[in-house]
């Protein structure tokens, strides 16, 4: 089993930062990425940033500009620096892992989600 553990939401003013962070633990035996997406009320949950093994990225236009994911392969975490943060980035954030797992089996794990709340 694979769990991820999420810190680092809560309430920002308009332009303000938040740094989300998030650690894997369990029988990984090979992460293939590590990313972020986040929900907000009465919506789908969305795309926010994704980082693969070897480094490639990929994020929504929404974040561009303004939020960088990164990862630290010893460790088995993955970051999101926002900055600028408005209103409507308002959601539960929710990090998520595919990897292999024993016997090579590939699986697909999300974390708990932490709040991150925007607003003056």
């Amino acid at each position: 089993q694979v769990q991820l553990v999420e810190s680092g939401g809560g309430l920002v003013q308009p332009g303000g930062s938040l740094r989300l962070s998030c650690t894997a633990s369990g029988s990984i035996l090979r992460i293939l990425a590590m990313g972020w997406y986040r929900q907000a009320p009465g919506k789908q949950r969305e795309l926010v940033a994704i980082i693969t093994s070897d480094g490639t990225t990929n994020s929504a236009d929404s974040g561009k500009g303004r939020f960088t994911i990164s990862k630290d392969n010893a460790k088995n975490t993955v970051d999101l620096q926002m900055n600028t943060l408005r209103p409507e980035d308002t959601a539960l954030y929710y990090c998520n892992i595919r990897c292999y797992v024993p016997n090579w089996a590939r699986r697909e794990y999300w974390g708990q989600g932490t709040q991150v709340t925007v607003s003056s």
